[in-house]
């Protein structure tokens, strides 16, 4: 081996040198991925579950999940409801085969605005991990941050020890409003959030710091840190690499099995961004919001109010189509 090729085969992957600085968590319900990038967590959505279900090495978790449907509703609405919660769980727990850490499993989205229903829901789901053995705390419940969501949340921490993950997190008020709740976890998005500039600005392109979607999680990570909240900032919804190099340091990051890969195959050093001691001498001001507060807040601001909106119909969208193609099953 030459000398060049020698040095070449020492040095750190970027993908590793962000491990040392943050907790990486795979985007993806796809279990071989996991194997090959060893993240802590994990991360799935209606969307993710959707597109693994409709995988042929994944049929057995289907049949499985069609099966508890079948034995344990009454009518075929409940075998039907049954056989998607099961399937949440059945990948979850898969998912906990492989990662060390915690799995996000998603509340319906189409509960995000009943908070009691998606506290029934969130229970559900965590008896049902329980009863395959697997401890609520390797679990984080997703549920999306409308204001009924973070209520939910709040419960579900404060009186059942539930710990959540505030999804579909695109404005600073939605971060308040879960840091006040106290949630365990926050996934605010930055691609998504990239994707709303570029469609509705005349600027279309951005890089690193300038990005809206890296604007917008230094200042949720560097207000949390510099106030004392416990909530974790978990980056979400990456369009490229220089997103996550310019939010190094974040608590967590969850990213997609394609930039995953592109990290690992890259060797350029990488810089800690986001620290405590930046945060601390950050200008921000520490505000409260209540319910009237939070709902003007969000409604000023178009991008957050769109993306939330979007968010949720195209993740009811995916539910709607996992259950069709349980139902199908189920009465075949």
């Amino acid at each position: 081996m030459s000398e060049p090729q020698c040095k070449r085969t020492k040095m750190t992957s970027t993908l590793d040198q962000l491990k040392a600085m943050t907790t990486v968590v795979a985007d993806t319900g796809d279990f071989e991925a996991m194997e090959q990038f060893k993240p802590t967590d994990a991360t799935t959505n209606p969307s993710l579950i959707l597109a693994a279900a409709n995988q042929k090495k994944y049929a057995h978790l289907i049949d499985k999940a069609v099966h508890f449907g079948k034995k344990t509703g009454s009518t075929l609405k409940e075998q039907v409801e049954t056989a998607l919660d099961y399937t949440c769980v059945l990948f979850g727990q898969e998912i906990l085969k492989i990662v060390p850490g915690r799995v996000s499993t998603e509340v319906d989205a189409r509960l995000s605005f009943d908070k009691e229903a998606s506290i029934q829901k969130a229970r559900k789901l965590i008896a049902i991990y329980e009863e395959a053995g697997i401890s609520k705390e390797r679990v984080l419940i997703k549920l999306a941050s409308t204001w009924e969501g973070i209520q939910a949340a709040k419960e579900l921490e404060e009186k059942y020890g539930i710990h959540c993950n505030l999804t579909l997190l695109f404005s600073f008020a939605q971060a308040v409003a879960c840091a006040e709740a106290g949630v365990t976890l926050i996934s605010p998005f930055v691609g998504r959030i990239l994707d709303w500039y570029v469609a509705n600005t005349d600027k279309k392109t951005y890089e690193g710091k300038e990005d809206p979607g890296v604007i917008s999680v230094t200042k949720i990570y560097n207000y949390y840190k510099k106030f004392g909240y416990n909530t974790v900032v978990m980056g979400a919804s990456f369009r490229n690499v220089d997103e996550i190099k310019a939010l190094a340091g974040c608590d967590f990051l969850t990213i997609s099995p394609k930039l995953l890969e592109e990290l690992g195959k890259s060797t350029e050093p990488l810089a800690k961004v986001l620290t405590f001691e930046s945060a601390q001498k950050s200008d921000l001001q520490k505000i409260s919001l209540d319910e009237a507060a939070f709902r003007w807040h969000l409604n000023e601001n178009q991008m957050a109010t769109d993306k939330l909106s979007d968010g949720i119909r195209k993740f009811a969208v995916d539910m709607r189509k996992l259950e069709k193609l349980l139902q199908e099953k189920i009465q075949a």
